[in-house]
């Protein structure tokens, strides 16, 4: 049986932070990220991709504002939006990967899912929300907004005085249809899942799934669907080729296999930062904890060099 990994991608890979988003960048960098999984595929793996949505799901709420605002067009819920943005991210992947597969002549399957991650509604994160999303607002507005749709407002300090929306990230405990990714994956097939964490739901009194306002960590997401398929490896892809302690700092360190014991104590000791690469290593320890081989963070250009990039594993690798 093949090896499956499941491959998060970055924010990067789609969306550069000096571009403007066209449809043109976005299918661009798609493109040359993919490329670089072409390897995995030639060394045997089976794979599930998931992505980030940020800029996208950003930029849909703000479509909304807009139609509400200028149209008269109802607002839909996060959760919609999370979904909307799967699709259509999803949908670019799709047609990227086919596109570099026809390109190196190989011949796979290509599917993309609308996924359900399940939360605890009794999460801590639903007391102090703080995941912002959406456009920045001046303050009348946001109070308005406050009052008649019970939205919940931090100010943005860079933004001189603005405001803007803030949503719960509570942690992921389900991913629904985990059982139909693993056997279209394990089918050869190359499925895209759990899409910017997810469409964010939880399970009722009565057993039936609801929708939630909230968006969830994406790679906290990917661990645990890394998990949950039985995949033998997870890779985070990024912006940087390995994990540093002291990162940017005169004793920075570059740290190429680490085990678990000392993953957890670099990350209690706070050498990685919140911002950045801490949710990642939390990510990839929650693989590694739920019986995950090897988890991976590096960046997509150097897969093939077996000599890039961080593994994290439960024991040290020689």
């Amino acid at each position: 049986m093949n090896k499956l990994a499941v491959v998060a991608l970055g924010g990067n890979a789609i969306i550069r932070g000096d571009q403007e988003g066209t449809i043109e960048e976005q299918e661009a960098n798609t493109f040359s990220t993919l490329e670089n999984l072409i390897f995995l595929l030639k060394e045997g793996y089976d794979l599930v991709i998931t992505h980030g949505n940020g800029p996208q799901v950003g930029n849909i709420l703000m479509r909304n504002d807009a139609g509400e605002q200028l149209y008269d067009i109802a607002q839909m819920p996060v959760d919609i939006c999370v979904a909307d943005s799967q699709g259509g991210i999803g949908y670019m992947i799709e047609r990227m990967f086919l596109n570099v597969l026809n390109m190196y002549k190989l011949k796979r399957n290509v599917v993309t899912l609308v996924t359900q991650v399940v939360v605890n509604k009794d999460d801590p994160a639903f007391e102090d929300p703080q995941k912002r999303i959406g456009k920045i607002y001046d303050r009348k507005h946001a109070d308005q907004l406050q009052k008649k749709k019970g939205w919940i407002f931090k100010e943005e300090v860079k933004a001189h005085g603005g405001w803007r929306r803030v949503v719960p990230s509570p942690e992921p405990v389900e991913i629904n249809n985990a059982s139909v990714v693993e056997q279209l994956a394990r089918s050869g097939n190359i499925v895209i899942a759990a899409g910017g964490g997810g469409v964010p739901v939880y399970i009722d009194d009565q057993n039936e799934v609801k929708p939630v306002e909230a968006v969830i960590d994406k790679d906290l997401a990917s661990a645990l669907l890394a998990a949950r398929i039985h995949a033998d490896e997870f890779y985070i892809l990024t912006d940087v080729p390995y994990v540093y302690i002291n990162y940017k700092k005169p004793n920075q360190e570059v740290k190429e296999f680490l085990n678990y014991v000392d993953t957890m104590k670099y990350l209690e000791m706070g050498m990685f930062s919140e911002g950045s690469m801490a949710p990642k290593i939390r990510a990839c320890l929650s693989f590694i904890k739920q019986g995950g081989i090897k988890s991976v963070i590096t960046e997509a250009t150097k897969l093939e060099d077996k000599r890039y990039g961080s593994k994290i594993t439960m024991e040290y690798e020689d």
